[in-house]
């Protein structure tokens, strides 16, 4: 199979330094699954490989204004882990997106992102449709979280949704297998990231 580029879109989910980088606030928690499946070096293949052959990339990352007003006053679930760590906070070093995968002209931000499903709180579907995209390329944080809910929501939306099983990472390798094994292929086409690049022709 060989993916089209003028109708495929990599969507690259949280890469921002609080789960990325040594001394983000979230980094330990997926430290472990980050290094088992190398997925920001092969995040990176992917996004060179896929701006190479006129892919659209689309970086959509989590932002809050100091203070959390966007969110209710009693968070609870991972939002509140969120608020207690004081993570994702706009204008922080948190919360830039890794040097690493930085976006270059060309490139979009999704804005917006204030909650788990990328679709829920930005225009992604109306960016993805207004460019003529069909194939949604999926990577990031959380595995069983943010790239899942997003994954569920284009699957739903109609689009042909890949993800990278292995450009994710959850907070533990357990939820992280668990998520690729057994939700990620109701919703998706789950592939290793050579295996896209390879199909990207």
């Amino acid at each position: 199979m060989t993916l089209d580029p003028a109708t495929t879109a990599v969507l690259l989910i949280e890469y921002q330094n609080e789960f990325a980088s040594e001394g983000g606030v979230l980094h330990p928690a997926v430290k472990p699954v980050m290094d088992q499946t190398e997925m920001l070096a092969k995040t990176v293949a992917l996004v060179a490989a896929a701006r190479a052959r006129g892919v659209t990339v689309m970086h959509a990352p989590i932002m809050f204004a100091e203070g959390y007003g966007e969110l209710t006053r009693h968070p609870y679930g991972i939002l509140k882990g969120v608020v207690d760590g004081k993570c994702f906070v706009k204008g922080t070093w948190g919360a830039a997106i890794v040097d690493q995968l930085a976006p270059v002209k060309g490139d979009i931000v999704v804005e917006g992102k204030r909650g788990l499903d990328t679709f829920a709180s930005t225009n992604v579907d109306f960016i993805l449709r207004s460019k003529g995209i069909k194939t949604v390329i999926i990577g990031g944080f959380l595995t069983n979280c943010c790239v899942e809910s997003t994954m569920r929501t284009a699957y739903e939306h109609g689009f042909d949704v890949i993800t990278l099983a292995d450009g994710c990472a959850a907070t533990s390798p357990e939820e992280h297998a668990n998520a690729i094994k057994y939700d990620f292929p109701m919703f998706s086409r789950p592939m290793p990231t050579a295996e896209v690049i390879a199909q990207l022709g």
